[in-house]
């Protein structure tokens, strides 16, 4: 069954979209921003009692960063790189964590300096660098979660730390004189499996009661991003989301919450972006091969790059016409035999389509600019243009 722009996105949203497309050479992006707005905007009415941190690095775009800023949101930041770029947009640093676990000396002094005191940690070498060059800031520390089978772009492997090893920090956090605030945990990029959140905040629990018999509360809980996108495979709507992890936060928690922080950003941008591109070439390898190949003007390396072991399945569109549909073999432009987006997973296009027809793809506005290579083969970065409906641009 092919896709039809109408299974993501109001035929006002398109029109607009379709528009911005023509004025522009392929390959690009295309990122509406009332879209995410509206995202934005149902998290918080489903999540009343929780703070929103956009994960910037979902897409560090000016344009997405500002129109957030002046929502109300605060953010997630990875490097003094977007922190830079967040503050020059004039959010205060008081709306801003230092969210990656992985970085400098010389950053943590940088990030307090430029007055963030919320860091996040998963190891004693980490910790002990924030409490020497961020001395008095506030940590939450980021443990394991399950949820690796079910997430389409796992997260736990590199980051986190057994909860008796958080345990362990929060208690030195308080010994070296920085303020233990909470737990943080990600249940994995693209999780559909809701069961997931519970496992994970009923662990933070353990450990919430567990120091506070060692005479040390927590007040903060960082339960991190992983809600879906509509990729291939359908997801619940948010509101299914949203009752399931309230109704769990409940459970474990009562109505005493902790303060409660998300850290959305493919949720958030993901839906409000469309991938511009242009077959380049179609063929078989052989006279009698039975699949055909379909090469596009950009790939992995230029935006594409979580289609790495095929585990974001976009939705792709073409206009081209002509039936039956077929599936091919889609790759990308490059001189890298990695450059191949979908092997084993096909989607259904126009059996006539041909070079210089444009395929559309689909829920693109996350993680796809933001990972683009700077001159693989020469190809420049992706080009971004923004668009707003007509009625409110």
């Amino acid at each position: 069954m092919r896709i039809e722009p109408s299974d993501y996105y109001s035929s006002a949203d398109w029109s607009v979209i379709r528009a911005e497309a023509d004025r522009h050479e392929t390959p690009f992006l295309i990122v509406n921003l009332d879209i995410i707005r509206d995202k934005y905007q149902e998290l918080i009415r489903l999540f009343p009692f929780s703070k929103i941190y956009y994960a910037v690095k979902a897409n560090p775009a000016p344009e997405v960063i500002a129109l957030l800023a002046e929502l109300g949101a605060n953010f997630d930041v990875a490097s003094r790189y977007e922190l830079d770029r967040v503050l020059a947009l004039g959010v205060g640093p008081e709306r801003i964590s230092y969210g990656n676990t992985i970085k400098k000396v010389k950053d943590i002094r940088y990030f307090y300096e430029k007055g963030v005191r919320l860091f996040c940690t998963d190891s004693e070498g980490d910790l002990r660098s924030i409490a020497r060059e961020a001395p008095g800031s506030a940590v939450f520390c980021r443990i394991l979660t399950e949820g690796a089978d079910t997430a389409d772009w796992p997260l736990s492997r590199k980051f986190g730390c057994h909860p008796d090893t958080a345990i362990d920090l929060i208690m030195l956090a308080r010994d070296l004189g920085v303020k233990p605030r909470g737990i943080s945990f990600h249940v994995g990029s693209q999780q559909r499996d809701i069961g997931a959140w519970d496992a994970a905040i009923a662990k933070a629990r353990y450990i919430f009661d567990y120091l506070r018999n060692e005479g040390v509360t927590l007040d903060l809980l960082n339960m991190g991003g992983g809600f879906p996108v509509n990729y291939i495979s359908k997801t619940n709507p948010m509101e299914v989301y949203a009752a399931e992890i309230t109704r769990y936060l409940r459970e474990d928690f009562g109505e005493d919450l902790p303060e409660i922080i998300f850290e959305p950003g493919r949720s958030l941008a993901g839906e409000a972006g469309v991938m511009v591109t242009e077959v380049v070439q179609v063929s078989r390898k052989s006279s009698v091969g039975v699949d055909r190949w379909l090469y596009l003007d950009t790939g992995k390396f230029n935006g594409l790059i979580e289609t790495l072991d095929e585990s974001i399945k976009y939705p792709l569109y073409s206009e081209a016409r002509g039936e039956p549909a077929e599936d091919f073999i889609i790759a990308g432009p490059t001189c890298d035999s990695q450059d191949i987006m979908y092997e084993t997973s096909r989607n259904p296009l126009p059996s006539y389509i041909k070079p210089g027809d444009r395929v559309y793809w689909f829920c693109t506005g996350s993680y796809t600019g933001s990972y683009c290579s700077v001159e693989f083969n020469g190809f420049p970065p992706l080009k971004t243009y923004f668009v707003r409906r007509p009625e409110e641009a």
